[in-house]
């Protein structure tokens, strides 16, 4: 007898998940729908950290387009994001002028259940595209 073979569950997308905004509150994903989202697992501590003023210029030049920057803070590379929210919130605002939309600090590298998971991530500062 010959096993039926069972299909894999199908996977979320990320308009399917609620994560916590820096500031604790829950924020739905699907409140990005329609529009391009560029997520970025961030660092304040890294050789990258000053790709934050970048980050700031696109989200600024095109968030009227309906590109929006989302922010991940993540400690997985070498501790490079080992503050809280508040000093990751306060690093941003006060060094680089971060008005994009900035998450509480998430794992990147996988395993999680409630969080999307990125096991392809390898280092701090990636960017992903999501289109419309």
């Amino acid at each position: 007898m010959n096993p039926t073979p069972t299909a894999a569950p199908p996977q979320k997308t990320m308009y399917e998940f609620t994560m916590k905004d820096i500031d604790g509150k829950d924020i739905k994903l699907d409140a990005y729908k329609g529009k391009v989202v560029m997520i970025v697992n961030v660092a304040s501590k890294c050789g990258y950290t000053s790709q934050y003023e970048g980050m700031e210029t696109i989200h600024k030049k095109y968030k009227d387009q309906g590109l929006v920057v989302l922010g991940f803070p993540a400690n997985n590379f070498m501790g490079q994001e080992p503050g809280t929210e508040k000093e990751i919130k306060e690093f941003c605002s006060t060094k680089y002028g971060v008005t994009f939309p900035m998450f509480s600090k998430i794992s990147v590298t996988g395993g999680s259940k409630d969080k999307p998971e990125s096991e392809a991530v390898t280092a701090a500062v990636e960017k992903y595209l999501a289109a419309k």
